[in-house]
């Protein structure tokens, strides 16, 4: 479709003075007839001035999504081409990726001017993840885009249940790829896209790892809520760590840790429990202590009404982590709940701090690694904080 083809037109209710991608239904007016779900659409505010061309979908919160306010840019196979390759173009030239891991995020939604479309790359295994029908009814031309970046890689997609109903599509999930083992840094690791864990495997902590690494050199390290071991590891392999426990709930999670430990050939006790428990009995004897802790748990919430209790959840976890640190040692705390702020969750750890009668030396803020970028009028892309701090 070309911009001299006329496309529906959506009306907005406002003059639009935003260039962020999300328009909601509140600001919309109701088209007639009314496009499907997905539908590439022209946008213009009140008085009738063009704002832009994106996908529309009346059964969304988010009614439209704006991928180009030029209105001589066209959606259509050739503009798909142009954000992919830019977007590999970042990770392969740009970031040189393909140096240091053969898994990372290919293109990350608004990040990559791709609102709804997430694709990883795990070594031979592209994931695609929709998240707006929009993106969904392009499927055939995205996987045909991507085959001409990385040919002859396996190809998964899927999309969330909840993002199926908020969005009105159905995708059928093919069955997963075999799973596979992808470098990082040296360090090996297994990856299992379509796995209950989703991967077992998230790249976008991998600068976090390798920053964590450097404080490890024969330090007694403690690995909260570790999933498959990637912290534990790189402090164990990378960092020469002395000792090093990996603590997670998860059983099955755990037993992948402990197969990425055997692949890389690194000595690390993973423990199955509770960290609640685990930590309150540290914090009742003060002994056991660590020199390096780090505390990286799920995320806590996707519901904007579920904030407040998400962050009481993570101030009660960083109270007991930081009970487990030693005088003078290393505290890594990560939110990966992007509707908590890099503010709030300071905000949460200075009182954490408070509690626990600890000093808290905040040493660097980071987030995920840059080939999961944002754009700085769409702060909600920047969804991982990692904050590196020095405990007394």
């Amino acid at each position: 479709m070309t911009p001299t083809e006329p496309l529906p037109l959506v009306r907005l209710k406002i003059e639009r003075r935003s260039n962020h991608p999300w328009i909601f239904q509140k600001m919309v007016e109701k088209p007639a007839p009314k496009p499907k779900p997905g539908t590439v659409v022209d946008i213009v505010d009140r008085d009738g001035t063009f704002a832009g061309r994106g996908f529309y979908n009346g059964h969304s919160r988010i009614a439209l999504r704006v991928l180009t306010a030029d209105p001589d840019e066209a959606v259509d196979e050739a503009f798909f081409e142009r954000r992919i390759a830019e977007a590999v173009r970042l990770r392969r030239e740009v970031l040189r990726l393909d140096e240091v891991t053969d898994a990372y995020r290919v293109i990350h939604s608004e990040g990559d001017g791709l609102s709804g479309l997430v694709v990883d790359r795990f070594a031979g295994t592209l994931v695609i993840e929709y998240f707006s029908a929009g993106m969904f009814r392009q499927r055939d031309l995205i996987r045909r885009c991507l085959d001409r970046h990385f040919p002859g890689s396996t190809l998964y997609w899927f999309a969330e249940e909840h993002v199926q109903k908020q969005e009105s599509f159905d995708c059928a999930i093919p069955a997963p790829p075999a799973p596979s083992v992808i470098t990082e840094h040296g360090l090996r690791f297994h990856a299992a896209p379509g796995s209950k864990h989703k991967t077992g495997f998230f790249a976008d902590q991998r600068d976090n790892r390798e920053a964590l690494a450097r404080f490890c050199a024969g330090k007694r390290v403690l690995d909260l809520c570790c999933n498959s071991g990637g912290f534990a590891l790189y402090a164990k392999a990378r960092g020469g760590a002395e000792e090093v426990v990996g603590v997670d709930l998860d059983e099955e999670i755990l037993g992948i840790a402990e197969q990425n430990a055997r692949l890389n050939k690194a000595r690390v006790r993973f423990v199955q429990a509770d960290i609640f428990h685990w930590l309150r009995d540290i914090a009742a004897t003060r002994r056991d202590l660590y020199d390096v802790v780090i505390l990286d748990p799920a995320k806590m919430t996707r519901d904007r009404e579920q904030v407040i209790p998400a962050l009481k959840k993570y101030l009660d976890m960083n109270k007991l982590a930081l009970a487990a640190v030693k005088p003078g040692g290393i505290f890594l705390t990560c939110s990966c709940t992007g509707l908590v702020s890099e503010e709030q969750l300071l905000d949460m750890l200075r009182r954490a701090a408070f509690y626990a009668n600890r000093t808290v030396q905040v040493l660097k803020v980071s987030g995920a690694g840059a080939d999961h970028p944002w754009q700085a009028h769409v702060p909600e892309s920047r969804y991982l904080k990692a904050v590196f701090c020095r405990v007394e």
